[in-house]
């Protein structure tokens, strides 16, 4: 029988019948795997020195002032804008179905005082469409069925108290909705939606830095807030920026809507 059919039959296909190269090309590879194993590891630990030597900034936002301020009201589920201590402008807001509070997955709605910590939207059109706080280039109309994204304008806001501290992290903003017909009452995944016409205008209007208190009282009727200890600015942050606790937080007196 020659050679060619015995190894057609299988009789030469053991390891031991194969070529040289060929058994040493596996050996190769794993050699070589695990070099380029150490290699990444090596690169992975020098990208954490580097990370640790020289930490990513801070986002700075400018210290609160009073001159312009917002409340929010869950029960009234509005807004007021406050500027030199008078109600400027209202407008309807929906705060989270789900309800309040700060967890971590929560989907709900975080009390207390907060900050405007950034602003996203200068230029977008009326009715653009952001994800991940970047315009797509699309551009909707109110209430286009099937969709549900975050519109016109972002106001995202950091929360200054122990009870709200995620909030940043999170992704709580004040921003323009598709879902304007759900405005009025708690529709939203944690945030706080408006009318994109309303957003775009209260955007104008509010500055970095600006309070932004979210309550669980009704709204009041006029607001001669003007001292800091309304906002529980007379407390000492700690060394993370958070204050006291919204518990603690002195709300205005007066009637109420």
């Amino acid at each position: 029988m020659s050679p060619f059919r015995r190894s057609c039959l299988g009789r030469r296909n053991s390891p031991s019948a194969l070529p040289a190269p060929l058994l040493q090309f596996p050996r190769d590879k794993t050699c070589f795997l695990s070099k380029r194993a150490r290699m990444f590891r090596s690169s992975v630990f020098v990208v954490a020195l580097i990370s640790c030597a020289f930490p990513l900034r801070a986002i700075t936002v400018p210290a609160p002032t009073l001159s312009t301020r917002v409340i929010i009201s869950v029960p009234d589920q509005k807004l007021i804008l406050i500027e030199n201590g008078s109600i400027s402008a209202t407008y309807p807001v929906s705060t989270s179905k789900y309800g309040l509070g700060d967890g971590w997955g929560s989907l709900a709605t975080p009390l207390g005082l907060l900050q405007v910590a950034q602003k996203i939207g200068d230029h977008a059109p009326f009715g653009a469409v952001f994800h991940n706080r970047r315009w797509t280039g699309e551009i909707l109309q109110p209430n286009t069925p099937g969709r549900d994204p975050v519109m016109t304008r972002i106001i995202w806001l950091r929360g200054l108290q122990v009870s709200n501290a995620h909030a940043f992290n999170r992704c709580i903003y004040i921003h323009g909705t598709n879902e304007e017909k759900t405005i009025g009452r708690p529709a939203s995944f944690g945030c706080i939606r408006m009318r994109s016409s309303d957003v775009t205008a209260l955007y104008s209007q509010l500055p970095l830095g600006a309070p932004v208190e979210i309550v669980q009282d009704r709204l009041p009727k006029a607001s001669k807030m003007a001292d800091p200890e309304v906002y529980g600015f007379d407390a000492p942050a700690s060394g993370s920026g958070l204050r006291k606790d919204s518990s603690q937080i002195k709300l205005a007196s007066g009637p109420r809507a």
